[in-house]
C-alpha cells in the first residue's frame, strides 16, 4: 500500500486548527447517546500525518490514509486480529473462516446475521437494511467499473471465473450492468455465498482484509452518485456527515448506534509480554466501539503535530526523526525520563516498508521503453544505474533517521521470504560509489551529466523533504546529474505518479500483507499505473514468474524465485533504494488499548479513553 513520503520536516510554527478541533478535546460534561444514560461522551483526538484522503470511496483508494479513512466506515468479510502476532486473520462480516474446496479454487463464505448497513437517507425510512450476499458481490464489481475511477482493480485481476471477462465486457457496453453473472460468483442463499479462482491463490484470504474489498450498498452509490466518496454509507464502528470532513485539514467520525455485536478480544490472545504488561488484556469482552467520537487532525508538518501531543491534545504522535533524541536515549531506544514519568508510554515495531526513489520507465529521458521490441534502451539503464550508484542510503539514514532504518537491497522488506541475506543482493547498484557511477555517466552518454536535461524530481512536501531533497541534490551533483524538486502534497504526488506524469519520484510502499508477493506484485506489467506498479515496468520474463508465484505456497522453491525476480528488477534499476523504517509511536496517559499496526488500521475501534488523566 503507497504509504506517507518517509520526508518528515521541522515546521517554523504550529498551523491553524480548524474549528472545533482546537483545544484539549475532553468529553467532560457533554451528554451523547454512546455513552448511555447521560454520561459523558468520549472523545478522542488522532492524528493524520499527511493532508488525508482524497475519498472515502474504497474502490478509488490506495493509500495508508485511505485505508486508514476508510477502516472507519466500511468492514471486510476477514480482518487481522487485533493483538495477534505474526499476523494473523480472523472472521469480521463472516462468521467463520471460509471453507476451501479440496482442489484450493472454491471458497465458500457465510455472513453473520443481522448485520445493518449505516442508518442513511438512502434507505426508505432512513434504517439501514441487513447485509446480503448480492452487497458483496456488488461491492466488488465495482472494482471492475472504469467510470468508477478503481486504483485496485490488480487485487483481484486473473483471479476469480470470469471476472475479467465480465469487466471487458461491462465496460465495452452502452451500461454497465452489476446484475449481469460472473462465473465464478455464486450466492447460495442471503447469507452464503461461494468465490471461484481459476487457480489456487496464495494471497486471497489476504485481500479479504484489504480495504478496497469492503462492502457498500448499492443504495449509496446510485443516490448520491460522485458524492458517495464523501457521504460514505458501510456497515463499520463509525459514520461520518458530509460537513464533517474539512479537506486536508479534519475529519471527525461518531459511533455507530447499530454497530454489530463485536467484543474486544480475549486476554488469552495477547502474543507479546509487552502488550500484557501496558494492560491491554484488560478490556476483553468490551463491546466495540468504545469511544463516541473520532476527531482526525491532518498534519502535514511535523511540529505542530508534536506540540498538541506535549500538550495532550492529542492521543499518541508517531516519533519524527528529528524528535527522536528529545523523548528517548539512543543507545537504548526506551524512553526518556521526563517522559515515562509524566505516564507517557511508548511502542515501537519494524515496519514492512520499502523507501524509494522511483523512475517512471515510460518517461522519454529515464525509462526508455520500446513497446514494438518490448526492450529498454541500455544507455537510459546505465543512467538509472549511474543515479543509484551516486546514493548515499546511509548518509540519509545517519542524517535524518538517527541511524534506526534498514538499508536493504531489493524491494522485499526484512522478516520476508525473498529479503536478501544482510540486505545485500549481488545485483545491486547501491551506491555510493562515484567513481562507478560516473563510468556508468559516460557509458550512458552523459560523460560528466553533459547534455543531460535537468530531471523533475516529485516528493511530498511535507516533513523535513527540502532538507532530504537538498541532500539528494547534493549527491546527484556530484556525477553531474541535475534535478528539479518538486514538493507538492501527498496526495498530489500519488495522483500526477498515477497519471505517469512523474519521471521521478519517492514516497514509500507499506505491503498490504506480510508476503513478499505483494512487493514483487509492484513490477508486474499489467499493474502498470494508476495500479501499484508505479514504476509502469516491464518484463516478461518477470511476468511470467510473477503469474507461477501466485498459487506457490511458501517453500525454498518459492523463495528462490523470489529472490530470482528480485535481482532481475535490481539489474534493470527501474527504482533506487531502498530502506526501511522502525516506526516509534509514544501514547499519552489518556489513550488507552493503543496497539498500532501499519498492516491494518481497523483498531481505532479498540481504543478507549480516561479522561481523569488528561489535563
Amino acid at each position: 500500500m503507497r504509504n506517507r513520503i518517509s520526508f518528515f520536516a521541522l515546521a517554523a510554527a504550529i498551523v491553524a486548527l480548524p474549528i472545533g478541533l482546537a483545544g484539549c478535546p475532553n468529553g467532560g460534561g457533554e451528554g451523547g447517546e454512546g455513552g448511555g444514560g447521560g454520561a459523558a461522551k468520549k472523545s478522542i483526538h488522532l492524528p493524520m500525518r499527511t493532508d488525508g484522503p482524497k475519498s472515502l470511496d474504497p474502490v478509488q483508494g490506495s493509500t495508508v490514509y485511505d485505508n486508514r479513512a476508510c477502516s472507519m466506515v466500511y468492514d471486510t468479510l476477514l480482518q487481522y486480529k487485533y493483538l495477534v502476532r505474526p499476523f494473523t486473520l480472523e472472521p469480521n462480516l463472516v462468521e467463520a473462516m471460509p471453507t476451501v474446496s479440496a482442489d484450493g479454487l472454491t471458497y465458500t463464505f457465510k455472513l453473520k446475521k443481522g448485520v445493518r448497513f449505516h442508518d442513511d437517507g438512502c434507505f426508505p425510512d432512513g434504517k439501514g437494511r441487513e447485509v446480503v450476499a448480492g452487497d458483496v458481490f456488488y461491492s466488488w464489481k465495482r472494482l471492475a467499473d472504469e467510470d468508477n475511477k478503481p486504483k485496485s482493480w490488480w487485487l483481484v485481476e486473473d483471479t476469480i471465473v470470469g471476472f475479467d471477462e465480465f469487466k471487458a465486457a461491462q465496460n465495452a457496453a452502452e451500461t454497465f450492468d452489476y446484475d449481469a453473472p460472473v462465473e465464478g460468483f455464486k450466492t447460495i442463499d442471503d447469507q452464503t455465498f461461494s468465490v471461484t479462482l481459476k487457480k489456487p491463490v496464495v494471497r486471497f484470504l489476504w485481500l479479504m482484509s484489504m480495504f478496497q474489498l469492503s462492502v457498500v450498498p448499492h443504495e449509496a452509490v446510485e443516490k448520491y452518485g460522485n458524492k458517495f466518496g464523501r457521504h460514505p454509507v458501510g456497515t463499520g464502528p463509525f459514520t461520518m456527515e458530509e460537513d464533517a470532513w474539512v479537506a486536508g485539514k479534519s475529519m471527525v467520525f461518531q459511533k455507530n448506534p447499530t454497530y454489530r455485536d463485536d467484543h474486544y478480544p480475549s486476554a488469552d490472545e495477547i502474543t507479546d509480554p509487552k502488550d500484557r504488561a501496558r494492560g491491554l488484556h484488560e478490556p476483553a469482552g468490551t463491546k466495540l466501539p468504545i469511544v463516541d467520537e473520532v476527531r482526525f487532525t491532518m498534519f502535514v508538518e511535523d511540529q505542530p503535530m508534536w506540540l498538541q501531543f506535549e500538550s495532550r491534545e492529542i492521543g499518541y504522535t508517531q516519533v519524527p526523526a528529528e524528535y527522536f533524541p528529545q523523548a528517548f536515549v539512543k543507545l537504548t531506544k526506551q524512553l526518556k525520563p521526563e517522559y515515562a514519568d509524566k505516564g507517557v508510554q511508548f511502542h515501537s515495531e519494524m515496519l514492512l516498508d520499502f523507501i524509494f526513489r522511483g523512475f517512471n520507465m515510460e518517461d522519454e529521458l529515464l525509462g526508455g521503453w520500446d513497446p514494438e521490441s518490448r526492450t529498454y534502451d541500455p544507455k537510459k539503464r546505465k543512467l538509472r544505474q549511474a543515479i543509484s550508484m551516486a546514493i548515499s542510503w546511509e548518509e540519509f539514514n545517519t542524517t535524518f533517521y538517527n541511524g534506526l532504518n534498514v538499508v536493504y537491497d531489493g524491494m522485499i522488506p526484512p522478516g520476508l521470504d525473498g529479503h536478501p541475506a544482510d540486505g545485500k543482493a549481488g545485483a545491486s547498484y547501491r551506491g555510493p560509489d562515484i567513481e562507478r557511477a560516473k563510468k556508468l555517466m559516460v557509458e550512458a552518454g552523459y560523460p560528466n551529466g553533459e547534455g543531460l536535461p535537468t530531471i523533475d524530481y516529485y516528493v511530498n512536501r511535507g516533513g523535513n523533504s527540502p532538507e532530504q531533497a537538498e541532500l539528494f541534490a547534493r549527491q546527484l551533483k556530484k556525477i553531474g546529474v541535475e534535478i528539479n524538486v518538486k514538493l507538492v502534497d501527498f496526495s498530489t504526488l500519488i495522483q500526477t505518479v498515477d497519471n505517469k506524469k512523474a519521471g521521478f519520484f519517492s514516497f514509500a510502499w507499506s505491503s498490504d500483507y506480510p508476503d513478499g508477493e505483494n512487493n514483487l506484485a509492484l513490477f508486474y506489467g499489467p499493474n502498470e499505473a494508476p495500479s501499484a506498479n508505479h514504476f509502469n515496468y516491464k518484463n516478461d520474463e518477470y511476468d511470467k514468474l510473477y503469474e507461477k508465484i501466485l498459487s506457490m505456497p511458501s517453500s525454498p522453491e518459492r523463495t528462490k524465485i523470489y529472490e530470482q525476480m528480485r535481482d532481475m528488477v535490481l539489474e534493470d534499476a527501474p527504482y533506487c533504494g531502498s530502506m526501511g523504517r522502525e516506526r516509534f509511536y509514544i501514547i499519552n496517559p489518556w489513550l488507552k488499548n493503543f496497539r498500532p499496526s501499519e498492516q491494518f488500521y481497523t483498531w481505532v475501534k479498540y481504543l478507549d479513553v480516561d479522561d481523569s488523566t488528561r489535563p
